[in-house]
């Protein structure tokens, strides 16, 4: 029969709700409907079903769906053994990373498929066969314990003397060991007392590692005792209970389902509630109390574990709400218009707990409005907050790649310290802040389960802004109260306890520190420049010879070249002798347009104009000489001189300088060039390539400025070679190359070319501005600029030489003089393999700094100070430290952002709400929200961390 009153006063209640559906949707505090659907899957998969929040909304759902699937099931199996066989093993299962191994199947699958040899990725390289085994040795020895427990041990309620009540006090031993040995690892206990076992006044990364050997010690024990003793001692406890004995109702299959996956899922939570049920049931026996009475063991538990969530979250969201209430009253600026708020605040104290109370109830977060101490309660939502999928949306920029490169290393010191219990208590929801010099790292746990943790990392911008800095400061000095301080008191007191970052550990990271030096004295040295010309033909040299020796089918030749024994002739414009008469305009023209509309004074000034109206004596190709095809037996006749067979060879052509283009049709004047040869049979190998042949300067500019050519260094170059390991006699080899006069008239053409258009033909000293401005790839107009930029791969070459000329003309006034050709060659050597040199803006810098090259510089010019500066990038393992941020805190500024920008429209980007302040970090938690709210430049997808 329907109970028409308990209708009817349903109705009443929903009229009365129906009129204030408006004002709450108006206040946001009324759920969106996808929102609301993702909160109930969780609280019902968390609280109910014993399982974790997911890192997707998809793994959410399907989660949800087994979970709920497990605990029907088990109601419709008849063996008592049998469910409790099914609901350890699922428990077990269910707990695992099933996200991470579904992707490593599916990886596998496709392999197979396409018999791919890809490389693995990252999941696939962390699960292996090893922790498959370990699972399935735990799962058996789970399965058999639970199955002999269960079937042998029937013993009636628990009792002082029961089995049951036994293993409850090893329980309890087990939570006390636990709880001590994850305390000790932190630098604080509690949050209060300085941990007296934590290393002090740590600095580096040796030296760290040093002093934290003994809690790496009990570390492992923590481990240890977490996930093989402690699961095993709850699975006894669970088997060993009355409740299974007989029929099971709903009840039992939803509290014992939940129980058994909760031991594993989440371990450390799951003991401390059976302790307290343990405990419970032991200080009150009576059979008449209704806790004894009405409930079984799993829905005690169920109730116990809802209690102990929120009443943390009562105690997170009280303590905001104080952090709140002071950061308020200790603003100077803002006190007077919130002095009345905080008054209202202590007068109305009972009803601001009664939103507290009623937002801890809901798992909702605890909106201050604008931050001020005006609270209401936020709408339900989901762990992750913000509706988008976890690592999608980021505001990228130069700085990102600076996290990129560092988040791999981080990944693997977070596993070592989850594991070992330094970060404390490991929840879903939970956050962490990083700090590395002017990075600012931001860690979120998205879901935990056995043996693995699941986590997104964001990083901040590095180019700080008033506000940015103002709370980057605070943060620094919480750390250093923390980790830096010197005081020999055994126990000191946390200095920072009401911010709402508690510190935890350092981690060592292998990442890239950034030191930035003013070149004053160096680079406007009149002396360091006037060295500077000279070591840049060296360095030219060094870079050529390098580049053709290291060719890929070097070594391939030098093998044919030594088994047909013959010499490679080439045409090349000789050098003492030219067919072209000289024009006496030559000289004047190149002096009267090389660098007068540049000036110095402007140093970032627009890009010079490259004048293209004359284009004199540049290199045509003649094409009147006919040359034998390579590998043909025909012989040619150029000019009255005859040219027998030509080896084969398609390297290089006839060219001459400055003659005119024949017309077809007319008689062909056949221009006699000299054909010159190698001496040595294998100079061909390291000749450059053909275009980089061809000369745009006036011969008798060129005889000038060959004599600045080294040729001592040329040759010393030469012999250095290793090209030619594997010849027998390849110091002989290497001693023809570089008596061969022909080649080295070919290098004096390329590197004095290039040469000539850094600095033009006069060789005057160049400015600092010169200096910078050819850094950076600007050059001056020259005759042989248009020359250089036709040919990309020589022009690359010749600005990287003249970048680490550069570079070694700091090395050499900080470090001192190169004594010979020796330590030059091991100074430019380490150049190439440990350096990137180069502009903080050249997409080299991005993949140098992913591929972690040691070391980066770029030169670069302060206006504001006007001095010229260098940027150096070391990579080594440095100390990141690492603190726990108020979960609730950062709920609710989250919760006002979303509440002040969607629901108020308050756009302002100078509003209150973000402005810095040192106890809530305002300003660097709006930074972390996800876009377009938040602007993080980087933002990881879930990254999976095993614990073991």
């Amino acid at each position: 029969m329907i109970n028409v009153p308990a209708l009817e006063q349903m109705n009443q209640i929903l009229h009365i709700l129906f009129i204030f559906l408006p004002f709450l949707w108006a206040l946001g505090t009324l759920p969106p409907p996808d929102a609301l659907f993702l909160w109930a899957m969780e609280q019902v998969l968390e609280f109910g079903l014993g399982g974790s929040s997911m890192s997707t909304h998809l793994w959410l759902l399907v989660m949800f769906t087994i979970s709920a699937g497990t605990a029907v099931t088990s109601y419709f199996i008849p063996s008592t053994v049998g469910v409790v066989l099914f609901m350890t093993g699922l428990g077990f299962l269910l707990s695992l990373n099933l996200s991470d191994m579904s992707l490593v199947f599916k990886h596998s699958v496709t392999r197979v498929g396409t018999k791919s040899k890809a490389s693995p990725s990252g999941s696939e390289k962390q699960f292996t066969w090893k922790e498959c085994l370990f699972y399935i040795i735990i799962l058996v020895l789970a399965l058999t314990e639970t199955s002999l427990l269960h079937h042998f041990a029937r013993f009636p309620q628990i009792s002082n003397n029961s089995p049951q009540a036994i293993v409850g006090y090893i329980l309890m031993i087990l939570l006390i060991i636990l709880w001590i040995l994850r305390e000790i690892q932190s630098v604080y206990i509690f949050g209060i007392v300085r941990n007296p076992l934590y290393p002090k006044d740590v600095q580096t990364v040796t030296l760290f590692l040093e002093k934290q050997t003994r809690l790496v010690k009990i570390g492992v024990v923590r481990r240890i005792l977490l996930n093989l003793v402690s699961p095993f001692a709850m699975i006894a406890f669970l088997s060993l209970d009355s409740s299974l004995q007989g029929l099971h109702s709903v009840s039992v299959s939803i509290g014992f389902t939940r129980a058994f996956r909760k031991v594993w899922q989440s371990t450390e939570n799951a003991l401390l509630e059976t302790v307290i049920v343990s405990v419970v049931h032991l200080l009150i026996s009576s059979t008449d109390v209704w806790w004894n009475r009405s409930l079984d063991t799993g829905i005690r538990l169920l109730l116990v574990g809802i209690m102990r969530d929120r009443l943390i979250q009562f105690i997170s969201k009280l303590q905001f709400a104080v952090t709140v209430l002071l950061a308020s009253w200790t603003e100077k600026k803002r006190r007077k218009s919130t002095t009345s708020l905080c008054i209202l605040n202590i007068v109305f104290f009972p009803f601001v707990l009664v939103f507290i109370v009623f937002s801890t109830l809901l798992s909702s977060p605890l909106l201050p409005l604008f931050t001020l101490p005006l609270f209401l309660v936020g709408f339900p939502r989901p762990i992750q907050i913000w509706p988008g999928a976890v690592g999608t949306t980021a505001c990228m920029c130069a700085d990102t790649v600076y996290y990129y490169q560092m988040v791999p290393s981080l990944t693997t010191a977070l596993q070592s310290a989850m594991a070992a219990g330094s970060l404390g208590l490991l929840l879903p929801g939970s956050h962490y802040l990083g700090r590395f010099q002017d990075r600012l790292i931001w860690i979120m746990i998205l879901e935990c389960g056995y043996t693995y943790c699941c986590i997104n990392i964001k990083g901040l911008e590095l180019q700080e802004t008033s506000c940015h800095t103002a709370e980057a400061q605070r943060v620094d000095e919480v750390f250093q109260s923390a980790f830096e301080q010197e005081s020999s008191r055994i126990c000191s007191i946390n200095e920072h306890f009401g911010n709402v970052l508690t510190p935890c550990t350092v981690l060592p990271v292998k990442l890239y520190s950034d030191a930035r030096n003013v070149l004053s004295g160096i680079i406007d040295s009149h002396d360091n420049l006037k060295e500077f010309n000279g070591d840049l033909i060296k360095v030219l040299v060094w870079i050529l010879v390098q580049y053709c020796s290291r060719r890929p089918n070097v070594q391939k030749v030098v093998h044919e070249m030594e088994n047909k024994g013959k010499a490679s002739p080439i045409i090349l414009p000789a050098l003492t002798a030219s067919p072209q008469t000289q024009s006496p305009e030559d000289t004047d023209s190149l002096n009267s347009e090389i660098l007068d509309d540049w000036s110095d004074d402007n140093i970032f000034g627009d890009e010079p104009t490259i004048k293209k109206g004359k284009e004199k004596d540049q290199l045509k190709v003649v094409p009147g000489i006919n040359l034998p095809i390579p590998g043909s037996l025909e012989a040619q006749e150029v000019g009255d001189h005859f040219l027998g067979t030509v080896p084969e060879s398609s390297l290089y052509k006839s060219v001459i300088l400055g003659y005119p283009v024949v017309d077809k049709g007319k008689p062909k004047d056949m221009a006699y060039i000299p054909l010159l040869e190698f001496s040595c049979s294998h100079s061909h190998l390291l000749s450059l390539p053909e275009e980089w042949t061809s000369n745009c300067l006036p011969n008798s500019k060129m005889r000038e400025m060959s004599s600045l050519f080294p040729e001592e260094w040329y040759q010393f170059v030469l012999r250095q070679l290793e090209c030619f390991h594997s010849e027998e006699n390849a110091s002989n080899v290497l001693e023809e190359i570089a008596k061969d006069k022909v080649l080295k008239d070919f290098y004096v053409h390329a590197v004095m070319t290039c040469y000539f258009s850094f600095f033009g033909v006069d060789n005057m000293v160049p400015s600092p501005g010169h200096l910078l401005r050819v850094y950076s790839g600007v050059l001056p107009w020259s005759l042989a600029l248009d020359w250089l930029t036709e040919k990309p791969e020589l022009f690359q070459l010749a600005l990287k030489a003249f970048r680490y000329t550069l570079k070694l003309m700091i090395d050499k006034a900080s470090l001192g003089s190169i004594e010979d050709f020796k330590e030059l060659t091991n100074c430019l050597e380490e150049y190439e393999t440990d350096w990137y040199i180069g502009l903080v803006s050249d997409e080299k810098w991005k993949e140098a700094v992913l591929q972690e090259k040691p070391y980066l510089f770029s030169l670069g010019y302060d206006p504001n100070m006007g001095v010229y500066t260098g940027r150096v990038l070391t990579l080594q393992e440095m100390l990141v430290q690492v603190g726990k941020l108020n979960a609730e805190a950062v709920r609710g500024q989250w919760a006002n952002l979303s509440w002040e920008l969607l629901y108020a429209t308050n756009d302002d980007e100078e509003r209150y709400s973000i402005q810095a302040h040192p106890l809530l970090l305002r300003n660097l938690t709006v930074q972390a929200a996800d876009p377009p709210l938040g602007y993080p430049i980087y933002s990881s997808k879930p990254l999976h961390i095993h614990l073991y």
